[in-house]
């Protein structure tokens, strides 16, 4: 049949998972960091999505597609309840973590920290994959950059690193991607303070550098950034 049913401009889509979040029937998902119709019979038509969209990535077409089925849309979101902590997209949806109702104070790395018994963690998601180009938790950031082997390296991580700053972890390695295209844009488009880059002393791992290096010189600012690199033993050598 021919109806009105919602269409999602991937190139605009930022992954923030605002519009799932406001779809009461559960049409939307995030996959690969992109906001997706997941079935059409699930698309009531109403477009709940449409202004909980920052990026106008959802808009209305006229087009053939299978009938609402409500039915279909109560089962599914009876075994969604019945699924324990179902977020409807836990890897992707952005948003900020605050603890004690406040967050961290940005801090240097304290080389000579006690051990850390909390998360200083501010945001989800890491991985720079799946984090969003725009965010809140961008804006006037200090940005850390990491290889992910790092945080399992150095003990003190959390503390030495990610306190106060927004972290975005990833490895070129095993992603086989060129990381630069995204950082770019990270970089461009936020209001950035200053860019943290941790990478294990495996040569690898300067795939991570260099791709941060490469975003900063193509955004056109010019920012306060630093190096260290962390020795397989858990020793921070520059």
């Amino acid at each position: 049949m021919i109806r009105k049913i919602i269409h999602i401009d991937e190139e605009k889509c930022n992954g923030c998972g605002l519009c799932a979040r406001a779809c009461h029937e559960s049409a939307i998902g995030i996959i690969d960091g992109k906001a997706k119709l997941l079935r059409e019979d699930y698309c009531d038509g109403l477009g709940d999505c449409l202004p909980a969209c920052p990026t106008n990535a959802i808009s209305f077409v006229e087009r053939e597609a299978a009938a609402y089925d409500e039915a279909a849309v109560l089962e599914n979101k009876k075994k969604l309840a019945e699924t324990p902590g179902h977020t409807g997209c836990p890897g992707s949806m952005a948003r900020r973590i605050q603890k004690n109702g406040h967050s961290e104070d940005s801090a240097t790395p304290i080389m000579n920290a006690t051990t850390v018994s909390e998360s200083k963690l501010q945001q989800w998601p890491v991985q720079i994959k799946l984090v969003p180009v725009h965010a809140p938790y961008f804006d006037n950031a200090d940005l850390l950059i990491a290889a992910d082997c790092t945080a399992y390296a150095y003990a003190n991580f959390h503390q030495d690193f990610i306190k106060g700053k927004i972290t975005l972890i990833g490895c070129p390695k095993l992603d086989a991607v060129d990381y630069s295209e995204k950082l770019t844009q990270i970089i461009r488009q936020n209001n950035i303070k200053s860019v943290t880059i941790v990478r294990m002393e495996v040569p690898c791992c300067g795939g991570i550098q260099h791709a941060t290096v490469n975003a900063m010189k193509a955004s056109g600012k010019f920012l306060p950034w630093q190096v260290y690199t962390i020795s397989t033993d858990g020793r921070i050598i520059s």
